[in-house]
């Protein structure tokens, strides 16, 4: 195990054993977990790729622990509300749209009964390389009643990268209603390229009726409760070690990270 892990599994075991609870409550965040590709053989450098066999030992773990598995809406809309969200809650999401999510993730969800959260680039599916999302795997996968579709904008390029205001709103308001003409159904929620995101960026998402947005890890500055900019933990092949992924899905490891490097 890297150095970094061992020191991240240590300060969180501090956490639970040595902290008051009230200080452990006021630090605890619901675990948005974020995946990429899930693909055979997928190597522990790759942070971007998960294998089968992994996926699926982290999918029947949560199972047979009884974490309630909610979707990204489902998760917000209990945040907005101030709703007493039960312990062991957690949501599961996907960037990118993977052909390889339809191929091995969701048979594996399906087997377990596990909603997810899956952001496709439109402008990416079904393009000719065959590595991304067809309409039709899309469409199966909405159906199913466990898969909620969000946006990942247009193309793939870093919203924070563009200056052209009218080129943002393209890419966050047109990327929702185009996903909505083709699946009939509601797209409520975003996720920001790259996870990075400014105050102009993150208000027209807002403005563009999406209902939550995630970035990746934004820091200590954004609340644990902003819906438009909700921290999600990374999960790679290194996460095959289920203490490591018990850890990640603590509740715990957003602090542990925000705090490390004091």
């Amino acid at each position: 195990m890297k150095k970094k892990n061992k020191i991240a599994l240590t300060v969180i075991i501090m956490l639970v054993v040595f902290l008051p609870s009230g200080i452990l409550q006021r630090n605890y965040a619901v675990p948005i977990v974020m995946y990429h590709s899930i693909r055979p053989n997928a190597p522990p450098g790759d942070r971007l790729a998960v294998s089968p066999e992994t996926f699926e030992k982290q999918m029947r773990f949560l199972k047979e622990n009884n974490y309630r598995v909610v979707t990204l809406g489902e998760l917000a809309r209990m945040l907005k509300l101030k709703k007493k969200i039960p312990a062991r809650t957690i949501a599961l999401t996907f960037d990118d749209g993977y052909k390889d999510n339809f191929t091995y993730a969701f048979p594996i969800l399906k087997k377990y009964g596990l909603p997810a959260t899956v952001f496709v680039i439109v402008q990416e599916i079904g393009r000719p390389q065959n590595d991304r999302l067809s309409w039709s795997q899309i469409e199966e996968m909405a159906l199913s009643g466990l898969i909620e579709i969000g946006s990942h904008t247009i193309g793939p390029e870093p919203l924070i990268n563009i200056k052209s205001d009218e080129e943002l709103r393209r890419q966050i308001s047109d990327s929702r209603k185009l996903l909505e003409a083709k699946l009939q159904r509601p797209v409520r929620t975003f996720s920001y390229p790259e996870g990075r995101f400014n105050d102009k960026i993150k208000n027209m998402v807002i403005e563009a009726g999406y209902e939550s947005a995630v970035a990746t890890n934004p820091g200590k500055k954004f609340s644990n409760r902003d819906i438009f900019a909700l921290k999600r933990i990374r999960i790679s092949e290194n996460s095959r070690n289920m203490f490591v992924f018990w850890v990640e899905t603590s509740g715990y490891y957003n602090f542990m990270r925000e705090h490390r490097h004091k």
